[in-house]
């Protein structure tokens, strides 16, 4: 049986407290996780912080970039460790889509997310830090007498609570190393996976054992992470993160509602947008936080949301080795059962219509070969307040809601990724100063596409390090002259 252990700075650690991860489909035990309980990550990160992070801090920021390109192509195509096991690129895209019901097309793609990042690590920076010249980061300071620029690190540690509905989303702590900054690595429960695989990358390319640590936990686990580093991201859904919402220190990965906007001069040539609608509710499985949960137009577009409906119900089911899968499973039906019943409750209020369910003689819900799928659901919403209109579901799922043209802007709410479809140089002016939308997509570009030198919410770069004031002799000689 494979068993995944702790890593504690690199080290391996099997615990016997373990949890089984169960195949999806068939219920039977895949792989033992070991778990970390807190005393064991607050004695690590209390003793060990400091002296892991000067460890990665003596190796020049040009040799982790070089590291990075390595581990890019051993993430890719290697044969690395998991746990008592070495494992090749399709053993691990198997086993992954065993325990999370990602279909293996969508696993595959999300490990060319993965090389991308890590192959691209100096471009990557270079996004991050706004072309700095990243010698700052192993001098703490350059430039010239008359405009030094100083950084200083903000954390010992990155810690990261990490999700298992989409495996993409790990590309986003990855340039911590380079930036010199030790990972501390709390796992989702389905999917240890991915970040597992891409310790095993950097220690194959020669990365410090010390910068890289593995904790399998519980949330009392997570929360001694979140607590004791200086520095965190943090996935998870609305009610996880509020706990967390005012601390400085973690950036929050929530909900995203993202949304395609159709501006009013769009409304006549809508056809040519249906696809890149569908793209973005449904690429990736639906899952992300990237993906539309709503399409909302600016004025009336007869034929709209029938045609989109359409091409949202026309993704099938399939088997998740199939290579055209496109759809995520539910390993347990009733989990897929409670949020068709969410929809289906919320129908009763009114204003709002299930346009595809037209199109599902069976419902929304399909059991095949023991797992639960939740086909693609399109929802009318009259009323932009509707609860539907707000809604974010794991699967794809979206809201198609029609506002007066003025509206649009003001009614969409917080927005993660907003694509804003306009040839309209006054709408595209207001949509650039529209504070609801994170992540603006101006064109034709899905919500899905994110370019990882723009993170679509933060930036790692602020998060791990502050400017400070700073002057040396030279510099005070030049200001005083």
């Amino acid at each position: 049986m494979l068993h995944l252990p702790v890593l504690r700075g690199g080290k391996p650690y099997l615990s016997l407290d373990t949890i089984q991860l169960k195949h999806v489909g068939t219920g039977e035990t895949v792989a033992l996780v070991s778990q970390a309980n807190p005393g064991l990550i607050a004695r690590d990160l209390i003793l060990d912080a400091r002296h892991n992070r000067q460890i990665l801090a003596e190796r020049p920021v040009s040799e982790l970039i070089s590291m990075s390109r390595r581990a890019a192509d051993l993430f890719m195509t290697g044969r690395l460790p998991m746990g008592d096991v070495m494992q090749g690129p399709d053993e691990f895209v198997a086993i992954q889509s065993a325990t999370t019901g990602v279909p293996r097309a969508l696993c595959h793609r999300n490990m060319e997310k993965i090389r991308f990042v890590l192959a691209e690590m100096e471009r990557i920076l270079m996004g991050l830090t706004r072309g700095l010249d990243l010698s700052v980061l192993d001098e703490g300071w350059n430039g010239n007498a008359q405009r030094p620029v100083s950084y200083l690190s903000q954390a010992d540690m990155l810690g990261a609570v990490l999700p298992s509905n989409s495996p993409g989303v790990h590309a986003l702590w990855l340039p911590a190393v380079a930036m010199k900054v030790p990972l501390v690595l709390r796992p989702g429960r389905q999917e240890p996976w991915t970040p597992f695989r891409v310790i095993q990358a950097f220690l194959a390319a020669g990365c410090p054992p010390e910068a890289l640590s593995f904790y399998p936990s519980d949330y009392a686990g997570a929360t001694e992470i979140l607590s004791r580093c200086h520095r965190s991201l943090f996935f998870g859904d609305a009610a996880t993160v509020k706990p967390w919402l005012h601390d400085r220190r973690i950036e929050l990965h929530g909900p995203g509602k993202s949304k395609v906007l159709l501006a009013p001069d769009q409304i006549s040539r809508w056809e040519d947008h249906v696809e890149l609608m569908a793209a973005s509710i449904a690429d990736n499985g639906g899952r992300s936080c990237v993906n539309a949960s709503g399409v909302w137009v600016g004025g009336r577009a007869p034929g709209l949301a029938e045609a989109l409906a359409e091409k949202l119900a026309a993704m099938e089911p399939l088997p998740l080795d199939h290579p055209d899968a496109r759809l995520a499973a539910f390993g347990d039906v009733q989990v897929a059962r409670r949020i068709s019943d969410f929809i289906d409750d919320h129908l009763q209020a009114p204003g709002a219509e299930d346009l595809t369910a037209p199109y599902y003689k069976d419902g929304r819900v399909v059991e095949m070969d023991g797992l639960a799928f939740l086909r693609p659901t399109l929802i009318r919403c009259t009323d932009p307040a509707h609860a539907l209109a707000r809604a974010e579901l794991l699967f794809p799922f979206a809201a198609y809601v029609e506002v007066p043209p003025a509206d649009l802007l003001d009614l969409i709410g917080p927005t993660l990724v907003g694509t804003v479809l306009t040839g309209d140089d006054r709408f595209a002016g207001a949509a650039m100063e529209c504070r609801h939308i994170e992540r603006l997509n101006l064109g034709s570009i899905p919500t899905g596409r994110v370019s990882w030198d723009q993170p679509h919410e933060g930036n790692l770069f602020e998060l791990l390090y502050h400017r400070r004031a700073f002057q040396n002799p030279a510099s005070a000689a030049s200001a005083a002259a």
